[in-house]
């Protein structure tokens, strides 16, 4: 099963602080191979110049409705018809406006009027203008019209104030882009994802931990919320931003990993565990820095709950699926590790090969047997998992 890609896509921008992070977006989409067209409202241009969109994206930049360099003179027509998508960031309070009422009295808001594509926005605006009746009607209108709707997110703003209404970082809006197309494989369905290290303390200021980046199940987290899951994201600490929209849990050790997956557990139709859990914790936690001294150190280590074996050993246990991180012997220790938890699928690689690591590889264990996914992404990575287990579900688009 493939999903939609987007190859060629137009970038609306209007009028707002938030237009400069339009040129670090623009370079984002080029680098992962996207077409990039961009077309900018009068607006925009008191903020950025069309120059440096234009030298960024390797393409000259619209902004008239008259524009005689389309031969037919109809560039809401021509512009539109030859892209997968359409994205507006920044998408101003007043050009959401214009697409709740089929506004048409530029070259942008007319071009969103005649389009035969999706339509995304990234709304930027000030928090009052954000919590304002009037936006917040016109969000669940365009909504209800399937326009795709990314943010905002919160902090300070350009105002000096602290809210709702900043557009997503560009960075965010690339993997929402990749993501949005999915099919909706998991609409309704609930699902319980464990992510990155934990770390056991020796003491306040020294911990037992190991080099997991939580990459892969942040990347799971997103693609999952793309397909229509509602999700539950619990993750030891990690240099990752939060994936955006999702129920965030952060822990720090195995037992409070524990706790929050045993709390959140009786909702959920699918449990990914992708965490890096330590197997052991100390004994007893000194509550003052240990000293250092010349003699040796030993410390004893007690094993920790098994999360993943708990959850399958449930009376009525989710979907479980676990990882299997091996430096040696790697389908026969993770196919015995599948056996012993009772798993219906487990994902396996290689530790040194997958750690901190944006690009691995993957091989699926269940009782068909062993199916090797290609080195790619680990958002690519995650999509090809999530649309394996959809298929051992039976759950279809």
């Amino acid at each position: 099963m493939t999903h939609p890609a987007i190859k060629k896509l137009l970038l609306g921008i209007t009028g707002g602080i938030a237009a400069y992070k339009a040129a670090e977006l623009v370079r984002l989409l080029v680098k992962q191979g996207i077409d990039v067209q961009v077309v900018m409202t009068t607006s925009a241009c008191q903020f950025i110049t069309p120059v440096t969109l234009q030298a960024l994206s390797g393409k000259p930049v619209f902004t008239d409705m008259w524009d005689a360099s389309i031969a037919n003179g109809m560039p809401h027509i021509e512009l539109s018809r030859n892209v997968d998508a359409i994205l507006i960031a920044p998408a101003s309070a007043d050009f959401l406006s214009k697409l709740v009422h089929g506004g048409a009295d530029d070259l942008l808001s007319t071009l969103c009027l005649a389009r035969d594509c999706p339509l995304m926005v990234a709304p930027a605006m000030n928090k009052q203008m954000w919590e304002n009746p009037a936006t917040q009607r016109n969000i669940q209108q365009l909504e209800n019209d399937d326009i795709t709707i990314f943010g905002p997110g919160a902090g300070e703003q350009a105002c000096g104030e602290i809210g709702l209404g900043r557009m997503l970082e560009p960075e965010q809006l690339v993997k929402l882009l990749s993501n949005t197309l999915q099919p909706k494989l998991f609409a309704g369905k609930h699902i319980l994802i464990t992510a990155g290290p934990t770390i056991e303390a020796i003491d306040p200021v020294r911990g037992i931990t190991n080099f997991s980046s939580g990459k892969m199940g942040y990347s799971i987290a997103e693609v999952a919320q793309a397909m229509g899951a509602k999700v539950t994201l619990i993750s030891g600490p990690t240099a990752l931003q939060k994936p955006y929209s999702t129920d965030f849990i952060a822990i720090t050790s195995a037992q409070e990993m524990h706790g929050a997956v045993m709390d959140n557990i009786a909702e959920q139709d699918i449990f990914i565990s992708v965490a890096a859990v330590a197997d052991y914790r100390p004994a007893t936690a000194s509550a003052h820095k240990l000293k250092k001294t010349e003699q040796a150190f030993t410390l004893e280590l007690i094993p920790n709950t098994d999360i993943l074996s708990e959850v399958a050993n449930l009376k009525q246990p989710p979907f479980c699926v676990g990882f299997a991180a091996e430096s040696e012997h790697l389908l026969e220790f993770a196919e015995q590790k599948r056996q012993r938890k009772k798993l219906p699928l487990i994902a396996a690689n290689i530790a040194t090969e997958a750690m901190g690591k944006d690009n691995s590889t993957l091989v699926l264990l269940d009782d068909n047997g062993s199916h090797t996914l290609p080195h790619a992404t680990k958002s690519e990575l995650a999509r090809m998992l999530l649309q394996h287990i959809a298929s051992m579900l039976s759950l279809h688009s």
